[in-house]
C-alpha cells in the first residue's frame, strides 16, 4: 500500500514526519492533528526501512497506544510486528517480566491493584503498632497519594507532606516507617504496585549491560503527551534515548495541567536547551475549532509568561461568537444550561455532542437538580454524581440523626465516622439505642444526653460514644440546616475527611455547596424531605434503558482532555473558583489554571458558552466577581448575555464585570429565568468596572 505522505499531511506534519535523526521537540497545538503527525512518522520510519522492533512509543493512556498502534496498522497495510508501543506502565511491566531478577522480583510478579496496594497499607499500619485512635492517622488511600507523589517527583516525603499534606508533616518519620514497611511487605510478596513499575524499570536501564543494551536497541524513541511527564518518567526517557539520540517528543505546554500527580511543565519548556541541536516544530493548523472560538483560546493562553508562544489557525469558516452567561445565582446559571441544551437538542444536536465543563466538582450541584427535573440524561464523567458522594451521604445522614433520632440506618453510617468506632461497634450502639427507645414507650428521647456509661458500653466504644455526643448536643439546638452543615464541617467531621481522603479540600466545596442549596431553608426537615425526593426522582429516571437514552456529558475539565464536543458550556466561571484559590499560593499556580481554561475552551467545536454567577444562595449580602480569565478576553470577541432581573437594578448595584466589557458596543441580550428576552435596559457604567474595585 503507497502512502503519499505530502497530499495526505498539512506542509506543518509532513515537515515532522520526514525528519531525519537527532532530538526533536514537536508543539502541537489542540486539535491540529497531533495523532495524525505521530502514526505518519511511525509508518514512515518503518517504510524507511526502520525494524519494527527498534521504535519505540510511549503513551500516557492504554486508548491512545491502542488508536496509535491500530492505525500504524491500518495506514502501512500490515501488521508491524514486533515495534513496541504502550503507555509507561505497559513497557515497564514487559521489560520487567524479562530482567526481575535484576532487581530482587521474580519474572512472575503481581501487580497490585488501588484495592491491594490499600490493604497492604492497612496492614502494615496494623502491624507497626500505630495508634490511629489517639490522634487521626492518615487512611491507606491518603498515604497511597502521599507515598506515589513522592516517588514519581522524585522529593523527599518530609517535603512533600509539608506542602502537600501539612496537617500531617509532624507524622513524617511514622508515615516513612509505614512506607518502608510496606515495600518489605511488597518485595516479600513478589508484588509491585504502580509506583513499582517505574521505579524498578528505571533501575534496570541504569544497571551496567542492560542499560546499554536497551539503548542500543531502540534507535527511535517517540514521547505522546510530553508536558505530562514526571521527573521519573523523565528520567526514563533520557536512559532510553541515550545512544541514539533519536529522541521525538510531542506535546503541548498550554496543555499541561497535571502537576497534583507530579507532572512538571518544566519538562517540556526546557527540552531544546537540554541537548545543542535540538530541532524544534510547531503544528498550530487547527481543524476542530470555529475561527471565533480559537480567538478565544489564543487571547486568553498568550497571557501566560513560562510557554512557547503559539497561535492555533483555523481552517473552518467563521460562525457565531462564544457567548459570555452572566446569571444572577448559580440557579439561574443551572436553568439557562438547562434550557440552551434542550434547544440544541431541538436544533438536532445529539445531547452526546453537548459537554457541560467545570473547574471543581461542587459545582455540578444545581445543574444535576435542574437536568433531573427538565428529564434530561447525562454522563458524569471524573467522578461519582453530586448526591452519590459519600461525604454528602456523610452530612445528610448527620442532619437525619439530628431531625429524627429513630433513624438507625443513618446512627450506623454516623457512627461509623466516629474515631475508635467501627462496624460491629456501630452496630452494638445501634442495637442498644433501638432497645432503649423502645424501652421509652414513643417518649421524646434524646440519644446524646444518654452517656456511654448508661448504654453499657466497652470503654473504647464508650469514648468514641461520648465525643459524638458533645458534638452533636450543641448542633442540634442550631436549626438551620445551613448553618449545621457548615458547623459540621468546622468540628470533628473535618479530621475524619482529611484522614481519609486525598482530595479532602475538594470535598469541603462539595459541602459547601450543598450548605448553599441549604441555604434556600430554615428547617432541617424540610430539606431532608426535599434530599429525599430529589434521589427518588433521580432514581426513576435512571431506569434500566438509561444506559441507551443519549446523554448529556457533565465533566470536569482535567477528565474531558483530549476529548471534544459540537457544544461546549464551561460553568462557575468566578474568581476563587476558576483560578481555585490555591493556586494562587502555590508557583506557577496561575499559569496552570490558564492553562485548564484553554483546555476547556478547546474542546469546543461550534458552540462555546462562558458562563458565572453573580451570587452564590438566597440573600447572598455580595456579588461574585468573575474569573480573572474572563477579563483577559476582549469583550468584541464574547456576545454577552444576562440572565435574570435587568442590569441597572438595584440586584446589581456593585460592579462586577470585567473591564474587557466595558469597551464594547455590543447590545447586552437580557434573559428571563425562563429564558425568553426581555427589553435590554441601558448599560449601567458602574456594573463594568474592573473586578480589582470589589
Amino acid at each position: 500500500m503507497s502512502i503519499h505522505y505530502a497530499s495526505e499531511l498539512n506542509p506543518e506534519q509532513w515537515e515532522v514526519v520526514r525528519h531525519g535523526d537527532g532530538r526533536c521537540l514537536v508543539l502541537a497545538g489542540a486539535g491540529s492533528g497531533k495523532t495524525r503527525t505521530v502514526v505518519y512518522r511511525v509508518a514512515y520510519l518503518l517504510e524507511q526501512g526502520v525494524l519494527p522492533q527498534e521504535i519505540l512509543l510511549l503513551t500516557f493512556t492504554n486508548k491512545a497506544a491502542r488508536e496509535m498502534l491500530e492505525r500504524v496498522e491500518t495506514l502501512l497495510g500490515r501488521h508491524p510486528a514486533g515495534l513496541w508501543g504502550g503507555t509507561f506502565h505497559h513497557i515497564a511491566s514487559r521489560v520487567l517480566r524479562r530482567f526481575a531478577a535484576q532487581v530482587g522480583y521474580s519474572s512472575n510478579f503481581t501487580i497490585l491493584d488501588e484495592e491491594d496496594t490499600h490493604d497492604l497499607l492497612r496492614a502494615s499500619v496494623k502491624a507497626l503498632g500505630i495508634d490511629t485512635t489517639a490522634r487521626r492517622f492518615p487512611a491507606p488511600a491518603v498515604l497511597r497519594a502521599v507515598m506515589s507523589f513522592h516517588k514519581n517527583a522524585q522529593r523527599p516525603l518530609p517535603e512533600v507532606l509539608e506542602e502537600r499534606n501539612a496537617k500531617f508533616a509532624p507524622l513524617a518519620p511514622a508515615i516513612e516507617n509505614v512506607m518502608r514497611h510496606y515495600d518489605a511487605r511488597k518485595r516479600a510478596s513478589n508484588a509491585m504496585d504502580f509506583d513499582d513499575l517505574l521505579l524498578h524499570f528505571l533501575q534496570v536501564l541504569q544497571a551496567p549491560g542492560i542499560a546499554h543494551s536497551f539503548a542500543q536497541q531502540f534507535r527511535y524513541v517517540l514521547v505522546d503527551e510530553f508536558q505530562d511527564t514526571n521527573r521519573l518518567q523523565a528520567e526514563i526517557v533520557s536512559c532510553l534515548a541515550a545512544a541514539h539520540h533519536n529522541l521525538l517528543v510531542v506535546g503541548d505546554d498550554a496543555q499541561s495541567i497535571y502537576s497534583f500527580r507530579a507532572a512538571e511543565v518544566a519538562h517540556i519548556l526546557q527540552f531544546p536547551q537540554q541537548a545543542p541541536g535540538t530541532r524544534m516544530f510547531r503544528i498550530e493548523t487547527n481543524y476542530r475549532s470555529t475561527p471565533e472560538i480559537l480567538d478565544v483560546a489564543n487571547a486568553v493562553i498568550a497571557n501566560n509568561v513560562e510557554q512557547f508562544p503559539k497561535t492555533l489557525r483555523p481552517v473552518r469558516a467563521r460562525r457565531v461568537r462564544p457567548q459570555l452567561v452572566q446569571a444572577t445565582s448559580m440557579e439561574e446559571e443551572a436553568r439557562y444550561i438547562a434550557k440552551r441544551i434542550l434547544e440544541l437538542r431541538d436544533q438536532g444536536v445529539p445531547l452526546s455532542e453537548i459537554a457541560v465543563l467545570f473547574r471543581a466538582t461542587h459545582l455540578s450541584e444545581f445543574l444535576e437538580l435542574e437536568l433531573m427535573k427538565r428529564d434530561i440524561p447525562y454522563d458524569y464523567r471524573g467522578g461519582v454524581r453530586f448526591f452519590e458522594r459519600a461525604h454528602v451521604k456523610d452530612v445528610l445522614a448527620f442532619l437525619r440523626i439530628l431531625s429524627n433520632p429513630a433513624d438507625i440506618a443513618a446512627w450506623l453510617r454516623v457512627l461509623q465516622l466516629q474515631e475508635g468506632i467501627g462496624d460491629a461497634g456501630a452496630g452494638d450502639i445501634a442495637e442498644r439505642m433501638r432497645s432503649m427507645a423502645t424501652a421509652q414507650s414513643g417518649a421524646a428521647w434524646i440519644p446524646w444526653q444518654v452517656s456511654g456509661t448508661t448504654l453499657v458500653l466497652p470503654p473504647r466504644l464508650e469514648r468514641g460514644w461520648d465525643a459524638f455526643c458533645r458534638m452533636a448536643g450543641p448542633l442540634q439546638a442550631m436549626g438551620d440546616p445551613a448553618i449545621l452543615i457548615r458547623a459540621l464541617v468546622r468540628g470533628s467531621y473535618r479530621d475524619h475527611v482529611e484522614a481519609t481522603y486525598p482530595n479532602a479540600s475538594e470535598r469541603f466545596e462539595d459541602i459547601e455547596q450543598l450548605a448553599v442549596f441549604a441555604e434556600q431553608y430554615t428547617d432541617v426537615a424540610a430539606f431532608l424531605a426535599d434530599m429525599s425526593l430529589q434521589e427518588r426522582f433521580r432514581a426513576e429516571r435512571v431506569g434500566p434503558n438509561a444506559s441507551e437514552r443519549e446523554r448529556v456529558v457533565l465533566s470536569t475539565i482535567h477528565q474531558a482532555k483530549g476529548l471534544e464536543w459540537h457544544a461546549v458550556f464551561v460553568m462557575g466561571l468566578n474568581a476563587n473558583t476558576f483560578p481555585n484559590r490555591r493556586s494562587v499560593l502555590e508557583e506557577g499556580g496561575i499559569e496552570e489554571e490558564r492553562r485548564l481554561f484553554y483546555v476547556a475552551v478547546t474542546r469546543a467545536r461550534d458552540v462555546l458558552a462562558l458562563t458565572y454567577a453573580l451570587a452564590g444562595g438566597r440573600d447572598a449580602g455580595f456579588l461574585a466577581a468573575p474569573s480573572m480569565f474572563l477579563q483577559e478576553i476582549d469583550a468584541g470577541l464574547l456576545e454577552p448575555i444576562a440572565v435574570g432581573r435587568p442590569l441597572g437594578t438595584t440586584a446589581w448595584h456593585r460592579p462586577s464585570a470585567s473591564r474587557a466589557i466595558t469597551d464594547s458596543d455590543d447590545p447586552i441580550i437580557v434573559l428571563d429565568a425562563q429564558g425568553e428576552r426581555m427589553p435590554a435596559p441601558q448599560r449601567p457604567r458602574s456594573f463594568l468596572r474592573d473586578v480589582d474595585d470589589l
